[in-house]
């Protein structure tokens, strides 16, 4: 019965939430435990001398009813209609990005828009041997020259490899509807169905995503459901195939919280090495090859209130380190103190333990700094105050061995009855917090009585963008 049922949820992000809220529905208890002091995950909202800053830029848009549901139960009318601007900044010249076929073909340059076109045809006519790999997937769909223009060099800033060492599956996930000619026909033929990655407007919380998650902590509170912040977990402890307990750190001291079923959103990689007793040496092995990339934003604020008029550009400039620059005033005007102000973030991709995030934040805040001054944003006397933010773990890898590892790890969890794994790095799949929400809501109904596949959530939907988060 629902009454004799406790679940214990590891992850206080969209998926970890989502549970909890589908689960008191139900009149489910459960407890949330968040590794942070705020929820929100990866798409929590920080706060800085009155500066509201998103970690990554999270667009509300979604085809999954059930997630529409949520967000405007929760919200209601608390959300806004966000118009889409993005460009892509490549050789000192914007470009709009999803393409603007005569505008693209004017900023170029006769030269350089026949080099393009030509390049698309022959790889349409003679395709690359589809050998797995990024770069050959891109080159086929987009063209050579388009691809070494538009998506190498920030695919491998964001990635930190080769195209040549990423999988194609991360691009099939993303982008697999979106091609060259696909681009151009939606940009020149009204009313057609666009791909996922091409809308043009979306929904965001006035005071940015983290203000849904807390309203939704909020909500589970109030319903008595607990959400216990800065919980660490330590331990996943397990009698042969039921877990009993998870053990977390809190203030210094450990304390265990058991219950009848468990979900997990936490990085697949660390839950597997947390087993207690040990899983098996090639398991954790296999847990261990799993790769991450890991993310800084630093915010850097301005004395102006017109910076540029996009809600983010992709940054195709070699010479400097950032890869993407969030404008976020531009999400909404409520995440500045003064409408005469301005707040950029400026995205870097490394490794945890890399040069660039071992920098102290005082190098970063002045490698920000630089980079804005040197790409034309705003003058180093306009910028009034930084803040760094780093998270660990924000996108999984999909590299050459991915696929082996992710399967044994699936093959062995199977095997524990009552833990199911959700979310992003739950998962370890490249998804967005809509079908991150999704996976949750099946897990739910799996407690309650159901057998759905988690695992399948995002494998056959039309989603994603090329460089969104």
């Amino acid at each position: 019965m629902a009454e004799a049922r406790r679940v214990v949820i590891v992850g206080g992000g969209p998926a970890g939430l989502t549970g909890a809220y589908a689960l008191m529905k139900a009149r489910v208890p459960s407890v949330v435990l968040e590794k942070e002091a705020q929820v929100g995950g990866h798409a929590r909202t920080v706060e800085h001398g009155g500066f509201l800053f998103d970690i990554g830029g999270h667009r509300f848009f979604t085809k999954i009813p059930e997630v529409r549901q949520i967000w405007q139960e929760v919200l209601d009318d608390r959300f806004l209609r966000v118009r889409r601007l993005s460009r892509i900044l490549y050789r000192g010249r914007f470009f709009h990005y999803p393409l603007k076929p005569l505008e693209a073909l004017w900023r170029m340059g006769l030269f350089e828009s026949a080099w393009v076109a030509l390049s698309y045809v022959r790889k349409k006519l003679f395709p690359m041997n589809e050998d797995g790999t990024l770069e050959s997937w891109m080159s086929n769909r987009f063209g050579r020259r388009l691809f070494l223009m538009f998506f190498k060099t920030y695919t491998e800033k964001v990635w930190g490899r080769k195209c040549t060492e990423i999988r194609s599956d991360w691009a099939a996930q993303r982008i697999k509807s979106l091609t060259l000619g696909g681009a151009v026909r939606n940009a020149l033929v009204p009313g057609r169905d666009r791909p996922r990655s091409l809308i043009e407007e979306f929904d965001y919380p006035a005071r940015g995503p983290g203000m849904l998650w807390e309203a939704m902590a909020g909500r589970l509170r109030a319903g008595g459901q607990d959400v216990l912040t800065g919980r660490d977990v330590v331990r996943v402890r397990r009698d042969g195939g039921r877990v009993r307990a998870i053990v977390a750190r809190h203030g210094g001291k450990e304390e265990e919280h058991t219950g009848t079923d468990f979900m997990a959103s936490m990085p697949l990689q660390e839950l597997v090495l947390a087993l207690d007793p040990p899983a098996p040496p090639e398991v954790q092995e296999h847990a261990r090859a799993l790769q991450y990339r890991d993310f800084i934003t630093v915010a850097v604020m301005i004395r102006r209130a017109d910076v540029f008029p996009d809600n983010w550009i992709y940054v195709h400039t070699p010479d400097v380190n950032v890869a993407r620059v969030q404008n976020y005033r531009n999400w909404s005007a409520a995440m500045v103190p003064d409408p005469a102000q301005t707040c950029l973030g400026m995205e870097y991709f490394c490794n945890e333990g890399d040069g660039l995030w071992s920098l102290p934040d005082p190098s970063l805040e002045e490698l920000a700094r630089r980079e804005v001054a040197a790409l034309g944003f705003a003058r180093a006397d306009e910028i009034i105050g930084t803040a760094v933010v780093r998270q660990r773990k924000a996108y999984p890898v999909y590299d050459w061995e991915y696929k082996e590892h992710l399967a044994a790890l699936r093959a062995y969890l199977e095997g524990i009855e009552n833990l199911q794994m959700i979310g992003r790095n739950g998962l370890h799949k490249y998804n967005n917090q809509d079908h991150a929400m999704l996976t949750a809501l099946l897990a739910a109904r799996n407690i309650l009585g159901e057998k759905l596949d988690v695992w399948a959530v995002n494998t056959e939907d039309e989603y994603h963008e090329i460089t969104t988060t």
